[in-house]
């Protein structure tokens, strides 16, 4: 009986082991629909645009107020500067995805499988990105052990000192969802090595993600 219940346990081993290893290496669910080179070029230029928009805004003196949205409605007010908010921007996922997939793939539109996000990075072959309520999601294809494997992570988008800061609500690797407790120190501890590549421009004060899109305002 000993021996049979040893070989039992043995067997849920090696059944969890290799259960484990096919959701590592499984496709998830997207995250985001991909978007063709002309959709990228488009929408990277819609981000620069915002972003112009914004730095001007901080460069004029404070005599209005201004909200520059996705859709491109803007309103002024020549009214007291001190009952006015901030200028802020709002820029949507697909929009990042495109600024984010031209700044690695070096403007290419596409991310090669050579593709860095600097020293210490991990390689990075493929992206997504999405925003629903307030939470951000990304979806990263990389190389672990010469397997391409799927890294998707959702958390919270926010700013502290001049800096942008994640913390993370979900984390899973290929199609096997892993503890965020388990993660998160790991997770902060190489954020915390990168810091210099989370400073926020500093015509930036806030960022968040806010009805499904990503709002900067002005500092």
């Amino acid at each position: 009986m000993k021996i049979r219940f040893r070989t039992i346990i043995r067997m849920a081993i090696l059944l969890i082991t290799v259960v484990s290893v096919v959701l590592v290496l499984k496709k998830p669910a997207p995250v985001a629909q991909p978007q063709t080179p002309a959709s990228i070029a488009a929408n990277a230029q819609s981000f620069g645009q915002k972003m112009e928009q914004l730095e001007q805004a901080s460069r004029q003196a404070p005599a209005y107020g201004w909200t520059y949205k996705a859709a491109s409605s803007q309103s002024q007010d020549a009214t007291s500067s001190s009952a006015q908010p901030k200028a802020e921007v709002h820029v949507n996922s697909d929009e990042v995805e495109a600024a984010l997939s031209q700044a690695v793939g070096a403007g290419s539109g596409d991310l090669s499988p050579d593709s860095n996000l600097g020293s210490g990075a991990p390689t990075i072959k493929d992206q997504q990105v999405s925003f629903e309520g307030d939470v951000v999601r990304g979806q990263f294809l990389t190389v672990v052990a010469g397997k391409d494997v799927w890294i998707t992570v959702s958390g919270h988008l926010t700013s502290k000192d001049g800096y942008a800061a994640f913390e993370p609500t979900e984390f899973k690797v290929g199609d096997l969802s892993v503890p965020v407790s388990v993660v998160n120190p790991a997770l902060q501890k190489k954020l915390a090595e990168q810091r210099d590549r989370l400073k926020l421009p500093d015509y930036v004060g806030d960022v968040k993600v806010q009805n499904g899109e990503l709002v900067m305002q002005q500092k």
